[in-house]
């Protein structure tokens, strides 16, 4: 597992890959612009080139995480349309700076069927526009909060069931997420047994990458809260399991917790939990 943080794109974002060193991580997640709006400054050619240019240099693989604002579940006409550009314009960006993985929150309706098609319709229309692309989005599982979807391993299966080109679409498992939805890691037979469910569901192989918190609210709060690792309600067991699972050996898994000046020492508490 490779083990990083969510870090800053403040100056530029090419600027991400020294605060990840600073931390001694493995990999670094970005927002490729603003997350709370819907357009943000253009990404030059030279800030492309220099972003490239500092991930050969330290060898770290990213990920970004897609704005806030987007709602792919939305009937609204106008809003519909903004989440849609919106989404292919990060993605354009991840695809000009090497980024492989655009990490999306799916949406909510109040109606789960009507919403989930019109997610998955939404990411047709992204897909149509983005044909020749190689970076790819990745539905982050949710926590359920209001009428989000995507909280159920069954939302995000029928997403790639419904997505036309859904071979393109990766999942993102928030731990936070998780646990505030109900899937209880906290010990290693409960991990293992939502691991199993996640596999027969959804299928492991079809996760690309993770978020690293804690919850601090109760299992199935259906609330997003993240809390340092150890601080909250999950416990560090889970964690442990988590980093030692041959499976994700591969995966860029980045913390969200709520101080990023403590990024250092909770990754090299999770390395150590990783034996």
């Amino acid at each position: 597992m490779l083990i990083g943080a969510h870090v800053s794109i403040a100056g530029g974002v090419s600027r991400a890959f020294q605060r990840a060193q600073s931390f001694r991580a493995k990999s670094l997640q970005i927002f490729t612009k603003t997350a709370r709006g819907w357009l943000g400054a253009p990404l030059l050619d030279e800030e492309s080139k220099a972003f490239r240019r500092e991930a050969r240099r330290t060898g770290l693989p990213s990920i970004a995480h897609g704005s806030y604002l987007v709602n792919l579940a939305t009937e609204d006409g106008a809003l519909r349309a903004r989440s849609i550009q919106c989404l292919i314009d990060e993605l354009t960006r991840c695809e000009r700076l090497g980024i492989p993985s655009l990490i999306v929150h799916p949406g909510g309706h109040p109606d789960e069927r009507q919403g989930l098609k019109l997610i998955a319709g939404a990411l047709d229309t992204v897909h149509r526009q983005t044909r020749r692309f190689r970076a790819r989005i990745a539905l982050e599982v949710t926590a359920g909060q209001g009428n989000a979807l995507g909280w159920r391993f069954e939302h995000i299966a029928e997403l790639l069931a419904l997505t036309q080109a859904g071979e393109r679409l990766g999942v993102c498992l928030d731990t936070c997420h998780l646990f505030a939805a109900g899937y209880d890691i906290s010990t290693p037979k409960r991990y293992e047994g939502v691991m199993t469910e996640l596999d027969r569901v959804v299928g492991i192989d079809r996760i690309t990458s993770l978020h690293l918190n804690d919850c601090k609210k109760p299992l199935g709060c259906r609330v997003d809260r993240h809390e340092e690792i150890g601080k909250g309600m999950i416990g560090v067991a889970a964690f442990r399991c988590l980093v030692r699972d041959a499976r994700f050996k591969d995966c860029v898994a980045v913390l969200e917790t709520p101080y990023p000046e403590r990024y250092g020492k909770a990754i090299r508490l999770l390395e150590s939990l990783a034996g």
